[in-house]
């Protein structure tokens, strides 16, 4: 997953807002001379302080603050860039979540995304679907079985190019990975 993180978070510019920045994983990927300032939500006290924390390249303008995906607490338009790691899995409404990106994104600002979730070979699925009740009570809330490409779609987000493959030394079913940047549809 770190790998993934380093693959992808490097891209964001501008002005960037991450969606449950955690424990600051990213932080450290994040490119300060394209990069003017990261805000971060989360409604976990305990995440964001650690987060406060997390190595952090020097000059980078960081923020974190209490939020939910689903109802940001910022203006229409205000972002460059959204990167949303891992997230939507534990995300209470991920069509909101979704809504919500779009709605603070510029113009032409994009949505960087690296998730897992419903992998498309039926015997991988149907794991997920029987795993799913205990996984989500044992890792905070995560879904195994949301379908990501499909709600970056409904959401209004293009998707040509994304990513999609079993993430090495990780179990199928929580391996299934999408990886991408998306613009306004």
């Amino acid at each position: 997953m770190t790998r993934q993180r380093a693959r992808l978070v490097p891209r964001a510019s501008g002005r960037v807002l991450e969606l449950g920045v955690g424990m600051g994983l990213n932080l450290t990927f994040y490119d300060p001379a394209k990069v003017s300032s990261v805000s971060g939500v989360d409604p976990a006290a305990e995440l964001r302080d650690l987060a406060e924390a997390a190595p952090r390249p020097e000059g980078l303008a960081v923020e974190i603050l209490p939020g939910v995906a689903e109802d940001l607490p910022f203006a229409a338009s205000s972002f460059d860039s959204v990167v949303c790691t891992f997230t939507l899995c534990s995300v209470h409404a991920p069509d909101r979540s979704l809504a919500e990106a779009m709605r603070v994104l510029k113009p032409g600002g994009r949505l960087f995304y690296c998730e897992h979730g419903l992998a498309p070979q039926p015997d991988v699925a149907r794991w997920q679907r029987r795993i799913e009740p205990v996984w989500k009570r044992l890792a905070g809330g995560c879904h195994l079985t949301r379908p990501i490409l499909p709600l970056l779609e409904r959401a209004g987000f293009s998707t040509s190019g994304a990513e999609c493959g079993f993430l090495p030394n990780v179990p199928r079913f929580a391996g299934w990975n999408v990886l991408g940047e998306a613009g306004k549809g």
